[in-house]
């Protein structure tokens, strides 16, 4: 199971998706507020709804064991159904999806802090989410602009669940000590693998996991925050490797 990260949607995991689908049963939902899934009615969206929604849309397809890639708003949501449901966790991929303080860059303390609606909708603009993928990447170049394009063109349509879940942001941080007792009672294997480059979510996040999960592999890459776009293939080899274990 793929559980996208910020600015982005379920499309954000196509060309991994098309990597292991030979292998693996793949599922990518978009978030609640994200891509094209619409809450109806008006919603306040927090991550507890998204970790509501993921919950009840894995209880509907009978998918109750499975190895998790979480990234970026991911980890919450996804740490949020681990904690509820650790038998359903067989595995889990951690890409630059954060849950120790030791990961917060300025950046994300700057954001974490925020509660004022209007200053969070200005994060939404083009030039935050171009940052979003080019900083901290090897070759900036390399990168298409369809990555950032689409994810604006979904911003700019619903830019308020985007707007509420960054003023709930605070309420992840404040779990991380659950979380990380997840971590310490279960022992769920796990692979990091980490874009050292990220502008959000530092290296020594990374790092952090193993104080709980000593048995983890770790990664680091020379890419920034989303790492699948220079890292596609070895982070998909890895992918295969550790989740056919499980």
């Amino acid at each position: 199971m793929l559980l996208h990260g910020f600015r982005s949607a379920s499309h954000q995991y196509a060309r991994l998706i098309e990597e292991l689908k030979d292998d693996f049963h793949v599922v990518a939902p978009d978030h609640p507020g994200s891509g094209h899934t619409v809450v109806p009615g008006e919603r306040h969206h927090t991550f507890d709804l998204l970790a509501d929604t993921v919950e009840k849309f894995l209880q509907a397809l009978n998918s109750t064991g499975f190895t998790m890639y979480v990234f970026d708003f991911g980890a919450p949501v996804g740490f949020r159904v681990a904690t509820r449901h650790p038998e359903w966790v067989k595995g889990l991929v951690v890409q630059n999806g954060n849950a120790y303080e030791d990961g917060l860059s300025d950046v994300a303390k700057g954001f974490i802090g925020n509660s004022d609606p209007q200053a969070a909708r200005a994060l939404l603009a083009p030039e935050h989410t171009r940052f979003g993928y080019l900083e901290g990447a090897r070759d900036p170049e390399s990168i298409s602009p369809d990555t950032w394009t689409l994810d604006q063109h979904h911003l700019d349509l619903r830019p308020q669940p985007q707007v509420d879940l960054f003023l709930d942001y605070h309420t992840n941080v404040a779990r991380y000590p659950q979380w990380q007792a997840y971590f310490r009672e279960h022992q769920p294997p796990t692979l990091i693998v980490w874009g050292q480059g990220d502008p959000f979510f530092l290296e020594p996040g990374a790092r952090a996991y193993l104080r709980d999960l000593p048995g983890a592999r770790l990664r680091l890459f020379d890419t920034g925050h989303f790492a699948l776009e220079e890292e596609l293939t070895e982070i998909a080899a890895l992918i295969r490797e550790f989740a056919a274990k499980r």
